[in-house]
């Protein structure tokens, strides 16, 4: 397996410590005025999102993670689990509410999505940075609101629910970003 030196750490890094994969989140070099350098890292433990924060000296090595991102589909939803395909080699992952997290409100069929696999076991599903939604069922604005920046919620086609501005519409397609989970722009009328 393949091992990192310190001069080789940087934010995104996947590595393994005490046989769990974790990704590093970040990382600070520090030169004091006197002494060795040392390197300050914060690192999430990629099974179960916990935050570890380690301290290395110059000259310290980690292992590499032995995981592997894939890009998949998105088919269904079978009760409480979601069904990925590979698309390279068609292979199936049906991952669990718990590991798939918020990633529902956002899943449409046939959606490419990143996912994150350790020995093989889907760990992270990531979706699009950004994802068009219909709104289906939002109250109409009150005439008149357009002064002040008024908001209310909108439900979309995947039944989640967003704060949308006050002139958003049924109907309306509004582009929404996966990350913060907030309304960017509306697409279409």
């Amino acid at each position: 397996m393949a091992t990192y030196n310190t001069s080789d750490f940087r934010k995104g890094l996947k590595i393994q410590i005490d046989g769990d994969p974790y990704l590093m989140i970040d990382m600070t070099f520090v030169k004091p005025g006197k002494g060795n350098a040392f390197y300050k890292c914060r690192m999430r433990n990629l099974v179960r999102g916990t935050i570890l924060e380690r301290t290395y000296k110059g000259g310290d090595s980690l292992e590499s993670a032995d995981v592997e991102t894939v890009d998949v589909q998105f088919l269904y939803r079978q009760g409480e689990d979601f069904v990925f395909m590979d698309s390279a080699n068609f292979e199936q992952y049906e991952v669990s509410a718990d590991t798939a997290g918020d990633i529902w409100k956002y899943l449409k069929d046939g959606m490419t999505c990143t996912m994150t696999l350790y020995n093989a076991n889907p760990i992270v599903v990531e979706a699009p940075n950004h994802v068009e939604l219909e709104v289906i069922e939002c109250v109409p604005g009150a005439k008149g609101d357009t002064a002040t920046n008024v908001t209310k919620p909108a439900k979309c086609e995947t039944g989640a629910e967003f704060t949308v501005p006050g002139f958003i519409k049924e109907g309306n397609v509004i582009k929404v970003d996966t990350r913060t989970g907030e309304y960017v722009e509306r697409v279409s009328n």
